[in-house]
């Protein structure tokens, strides 16, 4: 008893449509103009140069009529509706003249256009219905004008309107259907055949005004196109702009940008502007501890810190955690020092990040850019920041001439670092670890030495591996020492360790694991009499990728060795998380044992964590007999330094030995 419809009968999705015949709904589709913005202001603008004429000629029409049958038919037909005609046809006239169009948006337009397809064919008609209303009070000229007029404006009007073609369409049938039959009904002798002609004239003229805006329509839509690609090819140059400039994160200029700044304002600044570089302290911390979102936030923080900086031209990233900012050169070097310190102790203030609060600092190195090209300068920029690096707490160092001198030597020897054949540069010397309770050695550590001068001096790691790093050969240098090391000191074959030191990069390396352990099959050695040293840079710069390789390593057999315990601010914090066989306490500690109580109680509290962690303890660097009774007393039974053995040629250093034995 419902209303609902019966289950195979299927509701019309649009009942209009469903009501229109067929011939209707093609011929919309065949006249129909197209929809969108685009094609709406495109319409409005091309019918904006043609409906003014077109109404022009209604005018002139009208007036000419009015004229010609002024006293010949009754006064509503030659004054009255002109006048309405004229009035109208101007007012038409007016609304679409081109730059009343260019004023109007695209909704008013919309709404013309759609007025337009009723009304073009609304107004043919009553022009029609006036003309036809004259014919019976003219002689044969005034009745030829009017079949001249009625065919030329309905010509005139299919033409002008080609881009409105159901307007057109409309607009040539209510001017030639009535007009038509009408001349037929009055005995023309001509009527029939000029009605033919005119008809044929009208079809033709549709049909070639509605070929006309197809072609209308595939040129918008092809100029659409080219409009979308060129937008398209602008946004991807804004882009390419964009990333070629600014940084992605930050906002702010990319190193390439920077550096172009900084030599636009070396070239046009009056006085010579300073430059610093800013490196912060502890980000890698907040990456590690709080995750990368945190390490965005900060570096998002400090750019607009950095960006506040009074009389500063440019500010940039050039990278990671480290930006640099172009300063005013009328600065003295008093204001711009004290500017930095002030920038250093803004950057340090808290970030707040979601729930957390994130801290870190930033050392600046200075340096004003005089008579130097934009590599110099940064190179001296950076050498003053590594001496704030060295100094720590967010110091500010300013590059001095004194550090001219440093900075040659160490170009000079990096660049012979480059150049060196390792094999004949570097040579190996062995120190022995002791047993103090069973008094033998139970093994060598290796420690490597490079020469810049063919062996007039020799140089520690410490001073040759950031060479190694910089000149991208510590590969090549870990590669080597660890197999001359096997080559020269076999003491595994006498039950004997020996220790190998990693830099930070070698632990970090990809691959660290296979690498190494290769290089030790290679020689015939095995993993277990081999320990690996390593520092806690190598977890400051990447903890986790540092510990999986760590962990790897132990996993073919090497013994781990946590180099240099007992400084830096995070040792305990990552001990429990190492896979570790040797916890070395610092020289430093070693220096003041015997002195100093404080150095002696962290010295047996790191014995004390090791034997709870289970791993051996090793003091570094004993060189008198009272720090060596000191650690005896403190319990500590594996001992290195001056005081056992000096740092030999392996010959030298087992000759030593069997003395010592």
């Amino acid at each position: 008893m419902g209303t609902g419809h019966l289950p195979h009968e299927r509701k019309p999705r649009n009942r209009a449509a469903h009501r229109c015949p067929s011939f209707v709904r093609r011929l919309r589709a065949g006249y129909r103009q197209r929809r969108g913005d685009h094609f709406t202001i495109a319409y409005a603008a091309n019918l904006s140069q043609r409906i003014p004429p077109l109404y022009g000629l209604v005018l002139l029409s009208a007036l000419l009529l009015e004229y010609r049958f002024q006293g010949d038919a009754p006064i509503l037909l030659t004054v009255a509706v002109p006048a309405m005609v004229a009035m109208f046809s101007l007012q038409r006239m007016v609304h679409w003249l081109p730059h009343q169009v260019e004023r109007r948006d695209v909704a008013t337009l919309r709404r013309d256009l759609g007025t337009m397809t009723w009304s073009g064919g609304l107004s043919a008609l009553v022009l029609v219905v006036w003309v036809v209303a004259l014919y019976p009070y003219g002689n044969d000229a005034q009745k030829s004008l009017i079949h001249y007029i009625v065919s030329v404006v309905g010509f005139c009007g299919i033409l002008c309107l080609a881009e409105a073609p159901l307007t057109a369409l409309f607009f040539g049938i209510a001017i030639s259907l009535p007009s038509t039959l009408f001349f037929i009904t009055q005995g023309h002798p001509n009527a029939v055949f000029v009605s033919i002609v005119e008809a044929v004239v009208t079809i033709m003229l549709l049909a070639v005004a509605n070929a006309h805006h197809r072609d209308f329509v595939r040129l918008e839509l092809s100029r659409e196109k080219i409009i979308r690609r060129e937008r398209q090819a602008a946004r991807l140059a804004s882009d390419n702009l964009a990333n070629a400039t600014f940084d992605a994160l930050t906002g702010v200029l990319n190193r390439r940008a920077f550096l172009a700044a900084l030599e636009r304002a070396m070239d046009d600044a009056e006085q010579f502007p300073w430059i610093a570089l800013i490196d912060l302290d502890g980000f890698k911390h907040i990456n590690d501890t709080y995750g990368h979102s945190a390490g965005d936030a900060v570096l998002k923080a400090v750019a607009e810190r950095i960006g506040e900086q009074d009389g500063a031209f440019a500010h940039g990233r050039l990278g990671g955690d480290e930006f640099a900012l172009i300063l005013d050169g009328a600065l003295p070097q008093d204001e711009a020092v004290g500017a930095m310190k002030a920038l250093s102790r803004r950057i340090a203030q808290p970030i707040a990040d979601r729930d957390t609060v994130l801290r870190l600092s930033a050392c600046i190195g200075l340096k004003r850019t005089e008579k130097l090209n934009v590599t110099a300068c940064l190179e001296r920029a950076d050498s003053a920041l590594y001496k704030a690096k060295e100094l720590g707490d967010g110091a500010v160092c300013l590059f001095e001439p004194d550090d001219e001198v440093a900075l040659a030597e160490r170009v000079a020897i990096t660049r012979r670092f480059n150049a060196a054949s390792l094999p004949e540069s570097l040579r190996l010397l062995y120190q022995p670890v002791w047993d103090i309770e069973d008094q033998r050695i139970i093994g060598y550590e290796a420690l490597t030495r490079w020469t810049p001068d063919e062996g007039a001096s020799w140089l520690s790691p410490e001073k040759f591996i950031p060479l190694a790093d910089a000149t991208g050969r510590s590969d090549e240098l870990t590669r080597l020492v660890i197999s001359r090391a096997l080559e020269e000191c076999r003491v595994w074959e006498n039950g004997q360790v020996i220790s190998i030191n990693l830099s930070p990069r070698d632990v970090l390396r990809e691959g660290a694991a296979e690498t190494i352990g290769a290089v030790v099959r290679d020689a015939g050695a095995v993993c277990s009499a081999i320990t690996l040293d390593v520092t806690e840079r190598a977890l400051v710069l990447d903890s986790r990728r540092a510990i999986r390789n760590l962990e790897a390593m132990r996993a073919m057999g090497f013994r781990i060795s946590f180099d240099d315990f007992g400084v830096g601010g995070s040792s305990l914090g990552n001990i429990h998380r190492l896979p570790l066989d040797v916890l070395k306490i610092d020289r430093a500690l070693t220096t003041v044992l015997a002195s100093d109580a404080g150095a002696r109680a962290i010295a047996g509290t790191i014995l004390t964590l090791a034997w709870q962690l289970d791993i051996d303890c090793v003091i570094e660097g004993v060189e008198t007999e009272a720090q060596a009774e000191v650690a005896r007393a403190l319990g500590i039974r594996y001992m290195q330094g001056y005081r056992f053995g000096r740092p030999l040629p392996i010959a030298e250093a087992m000759a030593a030995a069997r003395r010592a034995a």
